[in-house]
């Protein structure tokens, strides 16, 4: 106690600067809500002005100059003023917890009668200077506590026992912890103003009070973080769960047109899905990361939607086709990739349907692509296009042996296809063959 009534004007200083940068950063921070930044603001600017004056009150005591006769009533009468006005902010700070946090439709009536218990404690203090009510001034100019001076404590008391109460009761509508954490805050003044009374010449009550209004800012930030972060993760799930809404209307929109273009051609029916799939599972054998793989799956789903654009006679005719119908049916890689051509988010949907004819060694179409100027999705394509075709039964055609599908692969190996992906193939035949034979045994 004696070190802080040595030190306790410049510990009042140093609190003083605390509460007017806090409250400049208040007052500048974006991030709170307004009414909360209006009432945090008015806290560290109330604390301030408390230290400031009561500082003053001790500087100018027993003064017997006009200044300090004016002073250190002025300081004494902000003193005992703003220690009305900080628990009436409180109150207000409460209120605002309450109905944001806690989902009030209303006023607390707890909080309420606080608010008016203010306005009493505002009107007894007008009439105290004139009637040496809570102190008086002596001759050469000292503050005197006044036989009435406890009453001065009795407003602020019940105020606090109204907050104390209005957290208890709505205590589970808000953080047990914000809670906890409000309800020892709020009494900490009170408990100071009881050793205040037996303590003469010492500001506990102003020095605590302030420290509790810098706590206050200190939590206000706390749980603004902690809302922020709610809010982010909701943000987050809203967004996930978006994407994978997104994801499941491509996919199902995919695979209704890649039933579409399927069903056009009888002869074909599922073709495009099992190319996806095929193509998918090298895309997977080789490694590739998840995205490239579901990329290569889509692709090859719509891989052959410029067969909407065929007529259905020559996709559905039975036995071979003429030069003229087979050029015809070259066209579907171009009709495909015009189509597919406007899906700007998805170009790979464009290249896969446009570039799956074109042969490793230069000798396919449209273009003549060579090497790995074809795009790679493509490249994947032809492999499990060419794979499913050769195990499909055709008009012209029973499904080709397995002996004779791994002869045509391993010859088209570096000429029709890249050479990587029709191992891969190969391996995944041997794979699958390993697999049957296992099944075969049981």
């Amino acid at each position: 106690m004696d070190f802080i009534k040595t030190y306790q004007l410049d510990i009042m200083l140093f609190m003083c600067g605390m509460c007017g940068v806090l409250a400049v950063m208040t007052i500048l921070a974006r991030s709170l809500p307004r009414k909360t930044k209006r009432i945090v603001a008015c806290m560290e600017i109330s604390a301030m002005l408390l230290l400031l004056f009561d500082r003053y009150s001790y500087i100018y005591r027993g003064d017997v100059s006009d200044l300090g006769y004016y002073m250190v009533r002025f300081s004494n009468g902000v003193v005992y003023l703003l220690l009305l006005v900080i628990p009436f902010l409180v109150t207000r700070y409460l209120v605002d917890v309450l109905i944001n946090e806690g989902k009030l439709s209303d006023t607390p009536i707890q909080l309420k009668i606080a608010e008016c218990l203010f306005a009493a404690g505002v009107i007894l203090l007008g009439i105290a200077p004139f009637a040496g009510l809570y102190y008086t001034f002596d001759a050469q100019n000292n503050y005197q506590r006044a036989p009435w001076h406890p009453v001065c404590y009795i407003v602020p008391f019940l105020i606090v026992i109204l907050q104390e109460w209005s957290l208890i009761r709505y205590r589970k509508r808000i953080k047990p912890r914000l809670a906890r954490s409000l309800m020892i805050c709020i009494a900490l003044p009170t408990i100071t103003s009881v050793l205040q009374f037996f303590v003469y010449g010492l500001s506990l009550t102003d020095i605590v009070t302030a420290f509790v209004v810098i706590v206050f800012y200190t939590y206000t930030l706390y749980f603004l973080g902690e809302a922020a972060e709610r809010a982010r993760l909701h943000e987050l799930e809203v967004f996930m769960e978006s994407q994978k809404k997104e994801a499941a209307l491509f996919e199902q929109t995919t695979e209704a047109l890649a039933n579409a273009i399927d069903a056009k051609d009888k002869y074909t029916r599922g073709h495009s899905t099992r190319v996806a799939q095929y193509s998918r599972q090298i895309a997977e054998a080789a490694h590739f990361p998840k995205q490239v793989c579901d990329q290569a799956y889509f692709a090859a789903l719509l891989h052959d939607v410029g067969k909407i654009g065929i007529d259905g006679e020559i996709l559905n005719k039975a036995g071979k086709l003429t030069g003229k119908e087979f050029e015809c049916i070259k066209n579907h890689p171009t009709l495909g990739g015009q189509i597919l051509s406007s899906i700007k988010q998805a170009p790979f949907l464009q290249e896969g349907a446009r570039y799956h004819h074109e042969r490793y060694d230069g000798s396919g179409y449209p273009e003549g692509l060579s090497g790995e100027d074809i795009p790679q999705i493509a490249r994947i394509i032809a492999v499990a296009d060419a794979y499913d075709a050769m195990t499909s039964r055709r008009s012209y055609r029973e499904p080709l042996d397995r002996d004779t599908v791994r002869s045509e692969l391993q010859k088209g190996m570096g000429t029709q296809f890249d050479p990587a992906f029709a191992a891969i193939m190969l391996q995944l035949m041997d794979a699958n063959e390993t697999r049957v034979q296992a099944e075969n045994r049981k």
